[in-house]
């Protein structure tokens, strides 16, 4: 018989684990896909867990605490979710077992209390280590080559097997951005899906590509210089109604013909501003299109506010609320801008031939959307990487080698502690093992084979050795030389929040929802009840 605190926390322990096995099955290289449908009916083909998590309506409130904590490590490192999410659910799974030795009743939340301390103290112990297991760091973040094989881990994970291409990609586009300060700003690489043609057809390019056509019939220019308008591109309309009252045809000539004077004069204005390309973020009206085309200047209209402040941003232009004609300091320079057919999407290229350009688009080219969607979630991560590498250039190695150390540390300090302390420290220990575990399970090989390996080398010393995961069988590598490492920062993250939400999720012992009784809904009545009939 269960103490009614020991059956809430069971309740909210299992609810925890269900999400987690969800997503541990994709876990690695070989992780199984997920086909998530989400309320709006949209479907994701993915082993990502951050887009799994953010697709699916957790009802549970304790699995909520573990939403959120990937989250936080969505935001934090950009990378590591699902690393957070099984962590978590291993640690609960080994918590329930400590719950089930046989205690009585009385001291079920006394041993509560023992575990989330022995817990807290073993999360301090491994982020005391973690820092010892650093096994290299980024010594040049400007040399692609060198980026591009720091962040070959990352996009294993999403695209395995085109991962050295992708990395290489991903790296260009970085290291092109990265400018003298090395604040690296995630949102200046923009990706850009284009059905078609395979992965290997996918590119770089300096600038940015939107998926739009030119308005006029102006195609290409070389070394443009860009005005931008945040307004339609249209004749001017009063702020009030005016009357016109015409008597005659003559009348109505000189109005039209004033009106296309007005307009004439306008464009013209900016083509002598010495601009050639407008950039419009509004409708374009026929008769400002056609004035367009006596002047040559190339229309490109985006619907996007967002797309034309990225725009400013890459070209250096300012957006203008009104038609007039832009000064020097308030147009934009690139070097061409062109309409290009790729597949069969036409799309508007602004591009910057030099190398350091305020944004650089990767364009994904694929045979469904699905895949590119997949494929842009790899990118996603492979730039997070890259942003964390800015902050903390130290690397860990991978393939579980770091979980295996860290077990074996905090079991070797979980026996030097006295008290119940030790049970629940060594639990922590234990906890680490899944990570190799779900590698191992994912690529069909026996889990406990792998674990007593890594166990029996890293007893001789060999704190760099992981999981082979291209090997037939259970099989070790040095993951320093295969070059398999993970940020520093993802790992310290991670174990962070994933004890602290299942330490949160333990210390729950009711759930209490505002939500209206039961029962039978009071009758509506009539409306207006209390109104007077006679008004």
């Amino acid at each position: 018989h269960y103490s009614g605190l020991e059956e809430a926390v069971y309740r909210n322990i299992q609810a925890c684990k269900e999400l987690a096995q969800t997503t541990r099955t994709a876990y690695g290289p070989n992780g199984m896909n997920k086909m998530v449908i989400n309320h709006l009916e949209k479907l994701f083909v993915t082993n990502d867990a951050a887009t799994i998590l953010r697709e699916l309506e957790v009802q549970h409130p304790a699995a909520k605490m573990l939403v959120m904590a990937s989250h936080m490590q969505e935001q934090e490192v950009g990378d590591g979710t699902n690393f957070v999410l099984v962590f978590a659910g291993v640690l609960l799974e080994l918590a329930e077992d400590l719950l089930r030795m046989g205690l009585s009743v009385s001291e079920a939340s006394y041993i509560l209390i023992t575990v989330i301390e022995g817990y807290e103290k073993a999360c301090k112990k491994a982020l005391e280590v973690l820092p010892d297991l650093v096994c290299s760091s980024a010594k040049n973040l400007r040399d692609a080559e060198e980026v591009a094989s720091l962040l070959h881990t990352s996009v294993m994970s999403k695209q395995y097997g085109n991962e050295r291409f992708l990395a290489k990609l991903i790296a260009q586009a970085c290291v092109s951005i990265l400018p003298d300060s090395g604040h690296f700003n995630v949102d200046n690489i923009r990706v850009c899906k284009i059905v078609g043609a395979g992965i290997s057809a996918s590119s770089v390019l300096h600038g940015m590509v939107f998926k739009k056509e030119t308005e006029g019939d102006v195609t290409s220019v070389k070394d443009a210089k860009i005005a931008v308008y945040s307004c339609p591109f249209d004749g001017m309309v009063t702020e009030t109604k005016g009357t016109v009252l015409i008597k005659n045809a003559e009348e109505l000539m000189n109005f039209s013909k004033g009106e296309e004077n007005l307009m004439d004069l306008q464009v013209k204005a900016i083509a002598d501003s010495g601009a050639n390309v407008v950039v419009t973020g509004g409708k374009v009206a026929d008769m400002a299109l056609h004035y367009a085309n006596k002047y040559n200047l190339m229309l490109v209209r985006l619907n996007s506010k967002w797309d034309l402040r990225r725009l400013c941003k890459t070209v250096g232009a300012t957006a203008l609320p009104r038609l007039t004609a832009p000064t020097l300091e308030e147009m934009g320079h690139c070097n061409s801008v062109y309409l290009s057919e790729v597949g069969d999407t036409q799309v508007v290229v602004f591009k910057h031939e030099k190398e350091d350009g305020a944004i650089s688009t990767i364009l994904i080219r694929g045979s469904t959307d699905n895949l590119m969607d997949d494929i842009e979630r790899a990118v996603d991560d492979g730039v997070n990487t890259f942003k964390v590498l800015t902050r903390d250039k130290r690397l860990v190695p991978g393939g579980g080698a770091t979980e295996i150390e860290l077990a074996k540390q905090i079991t070797s300090y979980g026996e030097t502690c006295p008290g119940l302390d030790q049970y629940a420290i060594k639990k922590f220990a234990e906890a680490f093992e899944a990570i190799p575990r779900a590698l191992a399970e994912n690529s069909g090989v026996k889990a406990n084979e792998v674990i007593s390996k890594l166990y029996a080398v890293h007893q001789e010393g060999k704190k760099n050795v992981g999981f082979d995961i291209e090997a037939e069988a259970a099989a070790v590598k040095d993951m320093l030389e295969a070059g398999v490492l993970d940020t520093y920062l993802g790992k310290f993250w991670g174990i962070k929040l994933a004890t602290n939400a299942a330490v949160t999720v333990l210390r729950v012992d009711q759930i209490i929802m505002a939500k209206p009784a039961g029962g039978p809904k009071p009758p509506s009545g009539k409306k207006d009840w209390d109104e007077d009939q006679n008004d």
